[in-house]
């Protein structure tokens, strides 16, 4: 494969100085450094390919010689036999200027950084799991109570979660000495991964629990009554604390979450705190007005129909909607007029009069054009 570029392996311009030089591969670097990207080739090439570019261009004579002849000009300028002082030099001001930031990568100090929980059996909150559950639309307005049932790690009751057969303990990994990682060279750097002997924990267990195998947790059914607030909407989430899987090492169990799906209601919808209902009337009660029951959540309640109540006029049944916060939002009722599909012919008669009475019989006059297209 044809090499490329070396500034367009940093993303950098030609006449880039140092400073833009090393941002641009310290950038790169903690990208594609194999700590971050374990196992992954392309990463590693990557890196490798930038280390590169870096250690030529950060030099004034070689970035020289690869602007004036490129690749050929710069030819066994790269490598591991030449002299480094200049590069190492440039390398340690790279490090002082992002030390914190680097120290997460590589580790800090002689013994470098251990994996999360890692090393000479350190204690590890155990995983958070979820848990589904629908509910009646009502039940979510006042809250209930659910009974759930699911899966959880808990803790060897053989082995009391050491994962270690009649008390045998753990024992220090001879491979990594307890820290959990190995360190090896990788171009100016060393390099450390989790330990292979112990899986990065820092420790092996000789005579493993024949209950839990050595892993200190077993797979356990349990039943648990979750408490739905009252108000609670649709997607919101539940917390219960350390009913999630046991921890390792004597860590602390981690968290249940149990997210709610709200079922939709035949009549009501919801918005905040307010329910809304679309109630029918016919043409008679609309124009008269009338005394009506309407439902509600809690069992139905006696609403007036003003006279001359128009097709989606609402009025408010206060106190009727969702509680929170010790207070309760309020019930709209939308009223929608309902016409007579089919008319008797007393009806009909009536409606006629109705139309000559109230002088609607005559039909309305259409409207010029020329005076709605000056509207």
């Amino acid at each position: 494969m044809a090499k490329r570029d070396y500034y367009e392996v940093l993303g950098v311009q030609k006449g880039a100085g140092k400073e833009d030089i090393k941002k641009a591969y310290r950038k790169l670097a903690i990208q594609y450094h194999p700590d971050k990207n374990p196992g992954n080739k392309e990463a590693e090439e990557r890196f490798k390919e930038a280390t590169e570019a870096y250690e030529i261009l950060a030099d004034d004579q070689k970035k020289a010689a690869y602007d004036q002849f490129g690749f050929a000009g710069v030819e066994g300028m790269g490598g591991g036999s030449q002299d480094f002082s200049s590069v190492f030099h440039d390398f340690g001001d790279l490090f002082n200027d992002f030390s914190g930031i680097f120290d997460t990568i590589f580790g800090s100090g002689g013994g470098g950084r251990r994996p999360s929980g890692g090393g000479s059996g350190g204690a590890r909150q155990g995983a958070n799991l979820r848990y589904d559950i629908e509910i009646p639309f009502k039940d979510a307005v006042f809250g209930t109570k659910v009974e759930i049932q699911y899966s959880r790690s808990e803790a060897c009751p053989v082995c009391k979660g050491s994962g270690a057969a009649n008390g045998a303990g753990k024992k220090v990994c001879p491979t990594c000495g307890g820290s959990g990682q190995v360190r090896h060279s990788q171009g100016f750097f060393s390099v450390a991964s989790p330990c292979p002997n112990c899986g990065g924990e820092g420790y092996i267990i000789e005579h493993p629990c024949k209950e839990c195998g050595g892993s200190g947790t077993q797979k356990k059914r349990q039943k648990i009554m979750v408490t739905i607030p009252a108000g609670v909407e649709n997607g919101k989430r539940v917390l219960i604390p350390r009913q999630g899987d046991a921890g390792l090492s004597g860590g602390p169990a981690g968290d249940l979450y149990v997210f709610i799906r709200v079922k939709p209601h035949e009549c009501f919808e919801r918005q905040d705190m307010d329910l809304y209902c679309a109630v029918p009337i016919s043409v008679t009660q609309a124009a008269l007005g009338a005394d009506i029951y309407v439902m509600t959540l809690d069992g139905r309640a006696k609403v007036k129909v003003p006279a001359g109540t128009q097709n989606g006029d609402m009025i408010p049944i206060r106190n009727e909607g969702v509680p929170s916060g010790g207070r309760r939002g309020n019930l709209y009722i939308k009223f929608m007029v309902r016409t007579p599909a089919k008319l008797s012919k007393r009806g009909r008669d009536l409606m006629e009069e109705f139309a000559r009475i109230e002088g609607e019989e005559d039909s309305p006059k259409p409207i010029p054009l020329t005076d709605l297209a000056g509207q």
